[in-house]
């Protein structure tokens, strides 16, 4: 679970016509470029700038898409794209998506990406950063025992 306090963001992007076809509706592909904006801005938050990235040579590296087109959006279109640190693993982490035409408040698509840590140009999977573990939510310890015998009366 991640905490309240782990990084989100939340971009505006405008459909130009290179993102659309001839009938004016978003190409698919066009929304993994609005998310890669939005993940882009969302990786500043957790450390990893494009001008650090490059002088450390560590950069995020997308493993998964699942991605979910709810409506179709059009030329023109103003549309929010908003980001969250979403799951943290030991190497991995996920970032969670959601693009929204405000205009009239349609949910356009949910997005998750998985992602990992790559030191390059050994192409080494790295853990992830150290400091990023104050962004779990705090467990509750209950001894296992007490799990076990919440359900006997």
């Amino acid at each position: 679970m991640i905490s309240t306090t782990a990084p989100r963001i939340r971009t505006e992007v405008r459909v130009m016509f290179f993102d659309t076809d001839c009938g004016g509706v978003v190409h698919n592909i066009a929304y993994l470029r609005f998310i890669e904006v939005a993940r882009t801005l969302l990786a500043e938050q957790l450390g990893l700038g494009l001008a650090q990235m490059a002088k450390d040579k560590k950069y995020p590296v997308v493993v998964r898409t699942e991605i979910d087109y709810r409506r179709a959006a059009k030329l023109g279109d103003r549309l929010v794209v908003e980001g969250w640190l979403d799951q943290l693993e030991r190497v991995r982490f996920w970032c969670a998506f959601r693009i929204v035409r405000p205009d009239d408040d349609a949910l356009i698509a949910e997005c998750r990406q998985m992602l990992a840590i790559i030191e390059m140009p050994a192409a080494k999977l790295l853990r992830l950063p150290e400091d990023w573990e104050k962004y779990r939510e705090p467990t509750i310890n209950t001894p296992s025992h007490a799990v076990a015998d919440s359900g006997r009366h």
